[in-house]
């Protein structure tokens, strides 16, 4: 093995780790001197020792260290991304058949729950197409479920849109459009390509299976549009009558085999009353709307190409304009539910304390935890049009976010199990430090005596005689280091010992509060509930961080990103 070689990769990665993500961990640096020194597999424990003396090393050094050393790494990083940015996503930026200046594309959300990161990413790409082809956004609410579209979440879902940035050329709901849909539907009957079915839903179901026709697909169209007026005038009860498109029985295509396009639902609607009992189902509904509002491009997760077929045939036999559609993958990310009625369960056991849980990736539950729209827009176009279905690491995301919000977040010491260090000597009088290292954000300005805490963490590694530097303040010497408390006293600063002392935060006495932070992590694993999926701890951080409003985002050093949710509790949320 070359050491040399294998310490010089190690502390490539660990520094581009360490400024990417707040500190270097010990496992991605390890897999990428291995990926770029195969060989190593058969010296790993002396490659782990390195790689963790090196991790050690990277995340003693203050920002402005790290930056320096990282500066002759800096090219070859910036090219690897520049080339992979070149590779990925300008050619998917590109929609085929789209018209510059005649673009029209829209975001459905169904209001029967809170919209998740998946759902945006459709959302995100229509606007950026919009943008390109010098088009429109639509917002479309499709709200043709009595049962389970509410107000309150048409309410959130603007919110969230609005946070997200989003400014909509115009706004309309399916509900609005019923009676239109009737007359589609009567023209449909009327020219033979729907009937009025009466089978059950399990008997529909099983022969749909066995590509069996129903035995009132044959009936005449005068009949079926007698059948359809009972329905709307009440006749029929739920589930005793239903519309079906005439498609294919004989399809490879399960949704071709006559699909049901209006059922009857007798609940009341949230926003139409009891004015309506028959309801359009998605597969009729959409298209119309698509089409009659202008829309010109449907962009959609590839779930949906199975009835893509279908969506052109229900336009065509009505003779309406069929807009181009296409496919992109979904967005998963790994550990984290996103179905409707699985988040409810988990609300209703009180295992989540609600939609906005920071640890879900529903938008109020990304809002709450300090993610912030520019890295939600950053990281659902890096994937473009792709059709690869994947599951992302939130690892992903959260580097984004780190990237966006590092020249504004304001850095503070946190201290963890706080263990108190006295030092004697000519200490200034007055700790003013700056709240960016290299942005003006201001400073934050404490008067000092001689009583400091250091956290627990850092002093079990330190032995009297050992000379560190409270960062940013002094140099000091540990003299005793006892169960109760570390003596120490000032010893010069000289650029020799800033090289090479180990830097550790601090409070001061009488200028820390007690803090609460949450290290939060995935809610599931192996889809298992996650026991240590929000983790809470305890310390001290600079009484600065009382002026703090809630949703202000903070670098606690050598520790991460933070957002302050409860500034009654002083409770940080990791990011």
């Amino acid at each position: 093995m070359t050491d040399s070689k294998a310490r010089e990769l190690a502390l490539k990665f660990a520094l581009k780790n360490a400024l990417d993500y707040g500190k270097a961990a010990e496992g991605p640096v390890l897999n990428k001197v291995l990926a770029s020194m195969p060989e190593m597999k058969n010296s790993m424990e002396e490659l782990r020792k390195v790689v963790a003396e090196v991790v050690k090393q990277v995340n003693s050094m203050s920002k402005e260290e790290m930056s320096r050393a990282y500066e002759p790494f800096a090219k070859e990083f910036e090219e690897k991304e520049k080339a992979k940015k070149a590779s990925t996503e300008k050619p998917r930026m590109v929609l085929d058949g789209a018209v510059d200046g005649d673009f029209a594309a829209r975001f459905p959300p169904e209001p029967n729950g809170y919209i998740h990161i998946g759902n945006v990413k459709q959302a995100f790409l229509s606007q950026e197409f919009a943008r390109i082809y010098h088009g429109k956004l639509f917002l479309y609410f499709d709200d043709t479920n009595p049962e389970k579209d509410r107000q309150e979440f048409v309410d959130a879902i603007k919110q969230d849109m609005a946070w997200l940035g989003f400014k909509f050329d115009k706004e309309y709901y399916a509900s609005d459009m019923v009676e239109q849909i009737y007359d589609y539907a009567r023209q449909l009957i009327n020219e033979g390509g729907a009937y009025v079915c009466f089978c059950k839903p399990e008997e529909i179901k099983k022969n749909r299976l066995a590509k069996r026709a129903c035995v009132h697909r044959d009936q005449k169209p005068d009949e079926n549009l007698r059948f359809f007026e009972e329905m709307l005038q009440g006749k029929y009860k739920e589930g005793e009558a239903v519309v079906r498109f005439k498609g294919d029985m004989q399809s490879e295509n399960a949704t071709l085999r006559d699909p049901v396009i209006l059922r009857i639902k007798q609940t009341p609607h949230y926003r139409q009353g009891s004015k309506y009992r028959v309801w359009p189902t998605y597969y009729f509904n959409t298209p119309i709307n698509d089409s009659v509002h202008g829309v010109t491009d449907v962009i959609r997760s590839k779930e949906y190409e199975l009835s893509n077929e279908l969506y052109v045939r229900i336009l065509s036999a009505l003779h309406l304009r069929i807009p181009r559609v296409h496919e992109m993958a979904r967005l998963r990310i790994k550990g984290t539910p996103t179905h409707k009625r699985e988040l409810k369960e988990l609300i209703s056991k009180g295992i989540i304390s609600g939609y906005d849980d920071p640890r879900l990736v529903t938008i109020a539950g990304l809002r709450r935890r300090g993610v912030v729209p520019e890295a939600i827009r950053r990281f659902v176009l890096k994937f473009g049009m792709s059709k690869t279905d994947s599951i992302i690491s939130m690892d992903m995301l959260l580097a984004e976010n780190r990237k966006v919000i590092d020249p504004y977040a304001k850095r503070l010491f946190f201290v963890e199990n706080p263990v108190v260090v006295e030092v004697n000597g000519d200490l200034p009088k007055v700790a003013k430090l700056r709240l960016h290292p290299t942005n003006d954000l201001g400073y934050r300005q404490y008067s000092l005596g001689n009583k400091f805490y250091i956290s627990k963490d850092d002093a079990k590694e330190l032995h009297e005689g050992d000379a560190v530097c409270l960062k940013d303040l002094a140099c000091i010497k540990l003299i005793k280091i006892s169960a109760d408390k570390i003596e120490a006293s000032v010893i010069p600063t000289t650029p020799e010992l800033l090289e090479r002392a180990k830097k550790i935060q601090w409070v001061s006495d009488g200028n820390f509060a007690k803090c609460k932070i949450a290290l939060i992590g995935e809610l599931l694993k192996n889809g298992e509930l996650n026991k240590d999926s929000m983790i809470m701890k305890e310390g001290f951080v600079e009484s600065y961080a009382n002026s703090l409003s809630e949703g202000d985002l903070v670098n606690f050093e050598r520790v991460g990103f933070f957002k302050l949710d409860s500034k009654k509790d002083l409770l940080f949320f990791s990011l």
